[in-house]
């Protein structure tokens, strides 16, 4: 059955974070660790209308705390993640903060955008700093290979101790058009409801009012990340951000009828 907006049923598909229109991706081994992919870059062509949820733990990593200042800074605008695994950059004090504004640097220089475009993540050992000399080479590196096709290897670069990568991937139909949404995620081991070590990022090419999108991020994590656990501990690296670019072009979503539920 199909309402005003002609929203149909949603199909998964075997795709992941590049999936929505106007995304690109990238992952490569910068040398933060041995064998292992640890850089991840997302780019959304069109500056995207993002929402973001972070840690309930009091100690916020340097990452977090930089990500939610410039989310402050832009209104809720994004155009790049930058992604490291191996290092979280936390319990690193005034020096481990000055380097995650280093990185944002890095990707605003290199992508030529506004620093407050650009999110950070860290995941990995806890009270390590990051090497910027190999970051920064990594950022020209996994700039250079960002893709449409590049998401597996950016799901892959996000990982620590998980198994397998974890990504998702939908669409569905609103007011005749195509609406696309890709996701992402990590998270193995100290896993607590409240989000504990688990990071996450969606994107999408729907066309959506930010306030709903805050609304909508916030509902979902109440039955998604804060219903999981596995060890009981939580992280100081926990964050989930949705990025919305518009570029579906369905008619904005601006009020909480079916289609928002």
């Amino acid at each position: 059955m199909e309402d005003r907006w002609g929203k149909k049923d949603f199909q998964v598909v075997k795709e992941g974070i590049t999936y929505p229109l106007g995304i690109k991706a990238a992952g490569i081994n910068c040398g933060i660790r041995l064998n292992k992919k640890d850089l991840a870059l997302i780019y959304s062509d069109k500056l995207a209308d993002a929402v973001a949820m972070y840690t309930t733990n009091k100690f916020k990593a340097a990452p977090l705390v930089v990500t939610e200042k410039n989310l402050s800074l832009s209104g809720g605008k994004l155009k790049a993640v930058l992604i490291n695994s191996g290092i979280a950059n936390a319990c690193t004090g005034e020096k481990g903060l000055k380097d995650a504004w280093e990185t944002v640097s890095y990707v605003s220089q290199g992508l030529n955008i506004k620093k407050e475009h650009v999110a950070v993540f860290s995941t990995g050992k806890i009270g390590e700093f990051l090497p910027l000399n190999k970051i920064k080479a990594g950022v020209e590196k996994v700039i250079s290979g960002l893709d449409y096709a590049g998401g597996e290897e950016a799901a892959e670069a996000i990982l620590t101790t998980d198994t397998r990568k974890k990504e998702v991937a939908v669409n569905f139909v609103l007011g005749g058009k195509e609406v696309r949404i890709g996701g992402m995620a990590k998270g193995s081991g100290m896993i607590n409801p409240h989000m504990a070590t688990m990071l996450g990022l969606v994107t999408s090419d729907v066309s959506i009012n930010l306030d709903l999108l805050k609304s909508a991020l916030r509902q979902v994590v109440e039955k998604t990340f804060n219903m999981i656990s596995v060890d009981g501990d939580t992280s100081t690296n926990d964050m989930v951000i949705v990025m919305a670019n518009g570029l579906a072009e369905n008619r904005m979503m601006e009020e909480k009828d079916d289609n928002y539920y």
